[in-house]
């Protein structure tokens, strides 16, 4: 096992040189950059002012050694500073990180709490009104757009019945946000939890407790639902990974001061720092999460030991 996670780490390492190289590489053919969007409002600035800033920001440099540059300040634990802000990029991430920590709990809250009842309810009355019903409401989820959602529940809940704000700082304005996740989140959740609740409710060890008279709901906590964690685990690693990455759609209709907006506010001003501080986080917490994901398999599928001796 501790090789195992050695090895894993290990290749974190090419995984984010060809990212960052192809990030780097990209950001480099667009008709601007940072020091045009710094003095676009400006009105008239002279080249000769926009070329001193360049060279202060080393944007004259080629490509190659603009990217070893960052790639050695990056090793010995310095990423820069924003281009437009002149903030530290590691301070200006670590600022709006809890913001997306936050709502990814109360989304993941809300989409288990939602997902593993109606999955569970809908496969026991599988081919019933219920099921129909919870089977279309799952489409209809799965299928609508995270900007389309957040835009419904803006009209219903903020314009129409003024029970939610849009925006703002207090404790309910992650819910919007939230909701907005919990409904795509939540029909797959569901779809997926039918599925394998399903396909256990359908083996030999199952129909046993059943002739043994062990009631339907001690079957279903104790065995199925066991059964179901290494699926619902995937999901998970899946959905914090993309959470903590920040929805950038979702994190910008609301005006959420997440990484998901930094993000986007950083490509829309070509702050190249905070851009690849956002794709090195991004792959970090995807390789670490999906580790995590297979120790947590190690743990409670014996299966999985089995394999691996």
């Amino acid at each position: 096992m501790k090789h195992y996670v050695i090895s894993r780490l290990l290749q974190l390492i090419p995984i984010l040189l060809g990212i960052t190289f192809l990030t780097f590489a990209m950001m480099q053919l667009t008709s601007d950059d940072a020091v045009d969007i710094l003095y676009q409002q400006s009105g008239s600035v002279s080249e000769e002012v926009k070329a001193a800033k360049r060279a202060e920001l080393g944007l004259d440099q080629p490509f190659v050694i603009q990217y070893g540059r960052w790639l050695a300040g990056v090793v010995t634990g310095d990423m820069g500073r924003s281009f437009i802000s002149g903030k530290l990029v590691f301070e200006t991430f670590v600022e709006k990180l809890p913001a997306t920590v936050e709502l990814m709990i109360v989304s993941i809250a809300l989409t288990i709490f939602i997902a593993t009842p109606l999955g569970i309810i809908s496969a026991v009355n599988q081919n019933r009104i219920v099921d129909y019903i919870i089977r279309i409401m799952t489409f209809i989820g799965n299928s609508m757009p995270n900007f389309f959602a957040g835009l419904l529940l803006i009209y219903f809940l903020a314009l129409k019945l003024n029970l939610l704000p849009i925006m703002g700082s207090d404790w309910r304005a992650v819910i919007m946000p939230a909701l907005t996740l919990t409904i795509s989140m939540g029909a797959k959740y569901t779809r997926q939890i039918r599925a394998v609740v399903l396909e256990e409710l359908e083996k030999p060890y199952v129909m046993g407790a059943r002739s043994r008279g062990v009631d339907e709901s001690t079957i279903l906590i104790k065995s199925v639902l066991r059964s179901a964690l290494i699926m619902i685990i995937t999901l998970l690693a899946l959905s914090m990974g993309s959470l903590l990455g920040g929805t950038a759609i979702v994190e910008t209709i609301f005006m959420w001061d997440g990484v998901g907006k930094l993000a986007v506010d950083a490509i829309l001003t070509r702050d190249y720092p905070l851009i690849q501080a956002y794709v090195v986080w991004m792959a970090i917490i995807h390789v670490v999460i999906n580790l995590l994901a297979d120790l947590l398999y190690h743990y409670l599928d014996p299966r999985v030991r089995e394999l691996e001796r």
